[in-house]
């Protein structure tokens, strides 16, 4: 399963760097690409994982989840 998660914040390789740590650390998540310039987060999953994981894991990171694409 494959989920594309917009995130709104980003300027820099700081950010992509960090927005990956934290969701590689949500459970089910097996894979992260983040694009800068799109603003968004492809996720690769092994289970089903529910938005507020994802927003909490981003806004852990200091940046905003704007939902699911």
């Amino acid at each position: 399963m494959e989920k594309t998660l917009l995130v709104e914040g980003m300027m820099c390789g700081h950010c992509v760097m960090h927005v990956e740590k934290s969701l590689k650390g949500v459970d089910g998540v097996t894979a992260v690409k983040v694009d800068l310039k799109a603003g968004t987060a492809h996720v690769v999953l092994s289970k089903d994982v529910k938005p507020e994981v994802f927003a909490k894991a981003i806004a852990d990171a200091g940046y905003t989840f704007k939902g699911v694409k």
